[in-house]
């Protein structure tokens, strides 16, 4: 049940900013990737170093996703939301003035942790002020503005960067940033104030958490840390993990509940949630330097071509939510699943027979199904979460999605560079290039299969639609 009643104009204005700030942060993620074949030639770093402009940025999300649904719940949305983009816009102009590798992988991180405020709560705010039988709808919309940042991120990254180098990206940041900041602020000004749940931080879970994260995927970058070598830091990882296990047994407070996912709708959708996040994250890493490296694109021509499935899913966004309203949460997930799933089959095959168009082809198939799953799997689990958790619960849910991106960009990155037989993006030949692709979305194939599977599991429950009598 949403927390008080708000008048449509009132409402609109609401969803208005909360869907500017997921625009702001989903821009924050997709920006960099098409310059990190510029950055391995200008700054001569190998891939598995400039891997890390991509992974600074998700594992900064990661750790403190959960951290701020709590903070959330526990302070009020409105006033951490406005702290994340602040956040954001100072990082965003720290990373426009990096003078070198180290110290914009450094502002990423902190750009992270404002991304993950402005991803996390939009969620959970819009269960407060929408009614339910309007909730796919809302995350419809917030879904297409996540996309629409997805496909400005390529395409005018890769513009920028063509004609002023690879700063331009984030200096275009700032105006936006600077908007959605004031808009926000005003916005939400009439929003509800939160139920306090008085939630705790697990800050001995969180430590560990960065730790077994950033370990692990250091062990999936090739080359990051060749004293090392993968074998000691997979072991490492393997070691934080089961500790954090411990630490979260013994945690008052842990950093996901564990009686939250006792709930199937919960868990089901946030295992979905994770392994979708993995495959699409591979089209924003893998993509860019498939398109370079085997096709022979430039910057510019490989951003516009990363921009066309977020563009389509943009156009799709809102039609898919209202669809999930009307046909029940659990059937689209499913259905948009198998989308997926058809659409990593054709990457597979497409584009090593047509080439360009064959890789277009296939992301027009992929991303419309994408989009369709946010809406319908957001919507799942947000209608199952109660009041005085919604933070929480969001928060769980973005740490499921950037778990994903971070698999994404660490480990399928490493198939892709395995594949090839290079950690160097420019000994790659077009050849290699094409097989790095193949067995990169043969792998994103079995992923998206198993969470169909998933799907059906969860659907064991009764989905009832929203009947069209009952939207007001």
């Amino acid at each position: 049940m949403n927390l008080s009643p708000h008048a449509p104009r009132s409402r609109t204005r609401l969803v208005a900013a909360l869907a500017l700030a997921t625009l702001l942060a989903s821009l924050g993620t997709s920006i960099a990737n098409v310059a990190l074949p510029t950055l391995a030639h200008e700054l001569g770093a190998p891939f598995g170093q400039v891997q890390w402009v991509v992974l600074s940025y998700l594992l900064a999300m990661t750790v403190t996703a959960v951290a701020v649904g709590r903070l959330g719940d526990a302070l009020g949305r409105q006033r951490v939301l406005l702290a994340g983009l602040g956040v954001f816009t100072v990082a965003t102009l720290a990373c426009a003035l990096a003078p070198s590798l180290a110290v914009l992988v450094a502002a990423r991180s902190l750009q992270g942790v404002g991304a993950a405020v402005m991803i996390a709560l939009p969620l959970a705010l819009v269960r407060d002020v929408v009614p339910e039988a309007h909730t796919g709808a809302a995350m419809g919309l917030l879904g297409t503005t996540s996309a629409a940042g997805t496909a400005l991120g390529p395409a005018g990254g890769g513009l920028l960067i063509a004609t002023s180098g690879w700063q331009a990206g984030f200096v275009a940041m700032l105006p936006l940033a600077s908007v959605a900041l004031v808009l926000t602020w005003r916005g939400l000004g009439d929003a509800p104030a939160p139920v306090r749940s008085g939630a705790r931080f697990d800050v001995a879970g969180a430590v560990v958490l960065t730790g077994a994260l950033v370990v692990g995927a250091l062990a999936m970058t090739p080359g990051a840390v060749p004293q090392v070598g993968a074998g000691p830091l997979l072991a490492g990882a393997a070691v934080l993990v089961v500790l954090l296990v411990v630490v979260e047994r013994r945690s008052a407070a842990p950093l996901v509940p564990w009686e939250l996912l006792r709930a199937r709708a919960l868990s089901g959708g946030l295992l979905m949630n994770l392994l979708v996040a993995t495959v699409m994250m591979s089209t924003l890493v893998v993509g860019p330097f498939y398109l370079a490296g085997g096709l022979g694109l430039d910057e510019a021509a490989i951003g516009l071509t990363l921009a066309v499935g977020p563009v389509v899913s943009a156009l799709t966004g809102v039609v898919a939510g209202k669809v999930v309203d009307r046909a029940g949460a659990g059937a689209m997930t499913t259905a948009a699943l198998l989308t997926m799933t058809a659409g990593a089959v054709l990457l597979v095959a497409l584009p090593h027979a047509w080439g360009l168009p064959g890789y277009v082809l296939a992301l027009v198939v992929l991303t419309p199904g994408y989009q369709l799953f946010l809406a319908a799997n957001n919507t799942a689990v947000m209608t199952t979460a109660d009041g005085r958790r919604r933070g929480t619960v969001s928060g769980v849910l973005s740490l499921s999605r950037n778990l994903g991106l971070i698999a994404g960009a660490s480990v399928m990155g490493a198939v892709f560079a395995t594949a090839t037989g290079s950690v160097s993006v420019h000994d790659a030949t077009a050849a290699s290039s094409a097989a790095g692709m193949r067995a990169t979305f043969l792998v994103a194939t079995a992923l998206l299969a198993l969470a169909a599977v998933v799907s059906l599991a969860v659907r064991r429950r009764a989905d009832r639609p929203v009947s069209p009598a009952g939207v007001s």
